[in-house]
């Protein structure tokens, strides 16, 4: 049985809750990613990702340069432990439709990595494709559609 320490990205790069958008934006293109962990000190505290910025802040006329991280990520974040299954992380993964996941070490509770679908399809790739197929499936709007 594989675990998820023995395939996470470690030495993930985190931003503050007090980092602008704008500097939460230059980050992922720097690291050629779409999502970077939101830490307060050692704490997670929450994600933002590249959808974050432009539907809830840019969309909304928000300031790149005057809107804070901490007002637009997403707080309720789901996690795993880096002496879990992986094929059970792939079932949370599944279930929730995320592409990737925070890494927590169980004792000390600080985040120490994270796992993405990439991690998975290129360090054990069995079941691969069924989580994408779940986690690519349409899913409800995560707020109340406006009336034309």
């Amino acid at each position: 049985m594989q675990l998820i320490n023995e395939i996470m990205t470690r030495d993930v790069m985190t931003v503050s809750p007090q980092e602008t958008i704008r500097r939460a934006a230059q980050m992922m293109d720097e690291l050629n990613v779409g999502a970077v962990p939101v830490c307060d000190g050692q704490k997670l505290v929450g994600m933002i990702t590249d959808r974050d910025i432009t539907v809830r802040a840019i969309a909304a006329g928000c300031a790149p340069d005057s809107t804070y991280v901490g007002d637009i990520m997403s707080s309720d974040v789901r996690w795993c432990y880096d002496d879990q299954p992986v094929d059970e992380v792939m079932e949370q993964m599944q279930d929730v439709q995320i592409r990737r996941i925070p890494v927590m070490d169980h004792n000390t509770q600080n985040m120490i990595g994270i796992v993405s679908l990439g991690d998975l399809a290129t360090k054990h790739s069995a079941e691969v494709d069924r989580t994408l197929e779940k986690i690519s499936s349409p899913s409800e709007p995560d707020r109340p559609q406006l009336n034309s």
